[in-house]
C-alpha cells in the first residue's frame, strides 16, 4: 500500500487522518508544519502527502512550493470550504497538488466520518497520479500565443480530417466532464476558444458548490469567452463557457422551444456531482446528437463514459484526453474501453480539434457577462 505523509497543524486533525488511512493499510508518518514534512521527504520518502493549507510557520502553499521544487510527489490538499480557501486551493492545484479534499468545519470527530470516503478514495487515485509540470496561468497564457498547426499538434497528424467541420445552423452544445486534474487542464483547453466560437460550452468539474464561483471567475479572466456559473436557469447562448455550481447536477432542457440550462439538486442515483452522466443524458433529449460534442477529460472513476459512449452511438462527436496528458485516466480510459471515442487526443490539441468542428463565426465583441 502507499506510504502517506499527512501534514496538519491539528493535533485530532491528523490522528483521524491516520485512522482512516490505516483502516485501509497505508503507512503512515505525522508532521506537524512544513519544516518537519520537508524533512520527512528525505526520512520517509511518501508516495502521497496531505496538506493542511493553513499552518503556522510554514503555509501550505510555501511547503508545496519547495516539495514541488526539490523532490515532486502526488499532493492532495486539506483545504477548508469558503471563498477564501477556495481560491488558495486553486493556486495550489496550479502549483502542481493533484486535489484536494473537505476540511470538516465545526467539530472534527463528527465530521470527518462524513468525508471518510473521499479522503480514501483521493489519496489512492493521488498514489497512482501522474505529476505534471505546472506552468501556472500566466505561463498558459502565454502559450497561447504560438501559432500551431491543429493537424500536427500532439503527434495526431491527419487523424482529424476523417471528420468534417460541422455545418453552420441550429445551436449545439460541447458537454465537457472532467474530475481530478480538471482545474490545471481547463486552464489549458478552455482559452484556446475564441470569442466567437459558436455554440456554448457546459463544464461538468466535480467540486463542492462553494468552489465553482471562484473557479467561473478564475477562468473568465483568463478566456476570451465568457465564463458563468451556472447559479441558475439561463438560456444556452453561443459564446458562453457555463461551469456547472458544485453540489448540484447541471441538465439541459426546453423553454418555450429554446434550449435553457438548469441547475438542480444532486441526483441520488450519480455518484459524482456535477454529474457528468446527468448532464450527457439530458442533452440528448434536448437536442440532435448531431449537434453535440462531448469531450471527457482526466478524473477517478468512470462518470460521463457510458453517456458520451451513447453519444457516439447515436451520432454525435466525442473525444477522451489521451492517457499522457491525463493526471487520471480513469473516466476518459473508461469511454474508451466502451469504444465510444471519436478521437483520443492530448489536452494541448483538444481546443483546436473543436475549433476544426465548429470553426468560429467571425471575431465579436465580447458581450455582456450573465447575471
Amino acid at each position: 500500500m502507499p506510504r502517506v505523509l499527512i501534514v496538519d497543524d491539528s493535533a485530532l486533525m491528523r490522528r483521524h487522518l491516520r485512522e482512516v488511512l490505516e483502516s485501509e493499510g497505508h503507512e503512515v508518518m505525522l508532521a506537524r508544519n512544513g519544516a518537519e514534512a520537508l524533512a520527512a521527504l528525505v526520512e520517509f520518502d511518501p508516495d502521497v502527502i496531505t496538506l493542511d493549507i493553513n499552518m503556522p510557520e510554514m503555509d501550505g502553499l510555501t511547503c508545496l512550493s519547495r516539495i514541488m521544487a526539490t523532490r515532486p510527489k502526488p499532493v492532495v490538499m486539506v483545504s477548508s470550504l469558503t471563498e477564501r480557501g477556495a481560491e488558495v486551493t486553486f493556486e495550489a492545484l496550479a502549483l502542481g497538488a493533484v486535489d484536494f479534499i473537505h476540511k470538516p468545519d465545526g467539530t472534527i470527530s463528527l465530521n470527518v466520518g462524513r468525508i471518510e470516503r473521499e479522503i480514501r478514495d483521493k489519496v489512492a487515485a493521488a498514489a497512482r497520479a501522474r505529476i505534471r509540470r505546472s506552468i501556472g496561468l500566466s505561463g498558459r497564457v502565454r502559450s497561447l500565443g504560438a501559432s500551431r498547426d491543429p493537424r500536427r499538434e500532439g503527434g495526431r497528424e491527419g487523424r482529424a480530417a476523417t471528420l468534417a467541420a460541422l455545418p453552420p445552423g441550429e445551436i449545439g452544445a460541447v458537454l465537457i466532464g472532467v474530475s481530478t486534474g480538471g482545474p490545471g487542464t481547463l486552464e489549458e483547453i478552455l482559452p484556446r476558444l475564441p470569442e466567437g466560437f459558436p455554440w456554448p460550452v457546459l463544464v461538468a468539474q466535480h467540486m463542492p458548490g462553494s468552489f465553482t464561483s471562484v473557479f467561473a471567475r478564475r477562468l473568465d479572466a483568463i478566456c476570451r469567452m465568457t465564463v458563468v456559473e451556472a447559479a441558475g436557469q439561463m438560456p444556452l447562448e453561443p459564446g458562453v463557457i457555463y461551469i456547472a455550481k458544485g453540489d448540484a447536477d447541471l441538465v439541459i432542457g426546453r423553454r418555450l422551444s429554446r434550449p435553457v440550462i438548469n441547475p438542480l439538486p444532486a441526483g441520488g442515483q450519480y455518484l459524482w456531482h456535477p454529474s457528468v452522466s446527468r448532464l450527457v443524458e439530458s442533452a440528448m433529449q434536448a437536442l440532435p446528437p448531431e449537434r453535440l460534442i462531448g469531450v471527457l477529460l482526466t478524473g477517478m472513476g468512470d462518470d460521463g463514459a457510458q453517456a458520451m459512449a451513447e453519444l457516439h452511438r447515436r451520432g454525435g462527436r466525442t473525444i477522451a484526453q489521451d492517457e499522457e496528458s491525463c493526471v487520471i485516466f480513469g473516466m476518459p480510459g473508461e469511454l474508451v474501453k466502451r469504444g465510444g471515442a471519436s478521437l483520443v487526443l492530448p489536452a494541448g490539441r483538444i481546443g483546436a480539434q473543436l475549433c476544426e468542428w465548429l470553426p468560429p463565426a467571425g471575431e465579436t465583441r465580447r458581450g455582456t457577462r450573465q447575471a
